[in-house]
């Protein structure tokens, strides 16, 4: 069982040490890996993550990267340079976007939520400085101002029984998903469709982070780490930028397409942004070169392979890892992208552990795209 975050490289932003991390029990991520800062566990991790699916759950999240963009204009600015339809965004709403660079290469996912004339966004800690600096480096004349929020923190509640604690958070009910809610003191909290059914940020000030933690425990929410959020993630196929993803990684391979009702991160009818062509092209007349796919992996192995080992098949690389994770029911398991002519049945090899492909995680591949139907039309076939 991996007693560790996997370690990604080196993280290129230092990031402070959670204040949470002081709670009994809690021990850190790896050093040099993404979750360093924050708690990895506290002492049970299959128990945290059975408390995150049956009951309720809080993680420390406090590694996160804020900002803010104020300004009248800060949606319909956004909406031109980025995946989603920002544009007509409500308030107290929420969606996922990326930034994609001009051949249609994922750069940035982040998560953005408009309340009461600010929109908040949020992303991977190492990438936060980059990402706030591209978006101040494109508002030109617009009326919209980006600026990192370090003076706020998240933490994530999972677990059916989040909406018990509605009264500690001091507001009357927890909101639908994509909906956010103001909360006292200042800071929001917001409703995800994943991990889980029963997922929901706090953004709450980064001096009143241990004040929330201690409310939120005291009214029955089980202290889980960033293994209990990983290993739910991983389970629900949900990539995290900059690890189950490379320099190459386009949307429809890391199953980010689909707008704000389909809980994706790309909007198929939208206006022009940088690498919607490949988006376009893709969508409408091919397939994307790989798949994300669930593995489970051969716990008897002596070494764990790490994010970024090849996967292999009969010795030859057909695919990349991403996040390796021990899950509480189906043990040890990752997220790999995959060449989309491999089999589910092909026995494969990551790092130095055999691996299968989970078959419900294939995408369906015998979708005749719009694009190519007419194409075919117009050839008479």
């Amino acid at each position: 069982m991996s007693v560790h975050a996997p370690t990604v490289g080196d993280v290129s932003q230092a990031v402070a040490p959670s204040p949470v991390l002081h709670t009994p029990g809690a021990v850190a991520g790896a050093p040099g890996s993404p979750d360093a800062a924050v708690a990895w566990h506290y002492g049970d991790p299959f128990g945290e993550q059975k408390a995150a699916v049956q009951r309720v759950a809080v993680v420390d999240r406090s590694h996160r990267s804020l900002a803010t963009i104020t300004g009248a204009e800060r949606l319909s600015w956004l909406h031109t340079i980025t995946s989603q339809h920002i544009a007509a965004l409500p308030d107290a709403h929420s969606a996922e976007t990326l930034d994609l660079d001009l051949n249609g290469r994922v750069q940035h996912h982040y998560v953005v939520t408009d309340l009461d004339g600010t929109l908040w966004i949020d992303t991977e800690a190492e990438r936060g400085a980059e990402l706030l600096a591209f978006l101040q480096k494109m508002v030109f004349w617009a009326d919209a101002k980006p600026e990192p929020a370090p003076g706020y923190a998240m933490l994530s509640l999972l677990g059916p029984q989040a909406s018990t604690l509605a009264g500690a958070l001091g507001i009357d009910a927890l909101p639908g998903v994509y909906a956010a809610v103001a909360l006292p003191g200042g800071g929001f909290l917001r409703r995800m469709p994943w991990p889980g059914e029963h997922a929901y940020d706090l953004i709450v000030p980064r001096a009143a982070l241990g004040d929330w933690w201690s409310k939120l425990t005291d009214a029955g929410a089980q202290p889980a780490g960033m293994w209990a959020f990983e290993a739910l993630r991983v389970a629900e196929l949900r990539p995290r930028v900059g690890v189950d993803t490379d320099e190459r990684t386009i949307p429809h391979e890391a199953r980010w397409i689909g707008g704000i009702d389909e809980h994706g991160a790309v909007h198929l009818n939208k206006g022009c942004y940088r690498g919607q062509e490949t988006v376009a092209r893709v969508h409408n007349l091919g397939k994307p070169p790989r798949n994300l796919v669930l593995l489970h992996l051969d716990g008897s192995a002596d070494e764990r392979p790490a994010v970024g080992d090849d996967v292999t098949a009969g010795g030859r690389a057909v695919g990349r890892l991403g996040t390796v994770i021990d899950h509480y029911e189906l043990g040890p398991i990752a997220l790999a992208l995959v060449k989309r002519s491999v089999p589910a049945g092909t026995a494969l090899v990551a790092g130095t552990m055999a691996a299968a492909i989970d078959p419900d995680s294939v995408p369906a591949d015998d979708v005749v795209q719009a694009g190519r139907a007419a194409v075919d039309r117009l050839r008479g076939r």
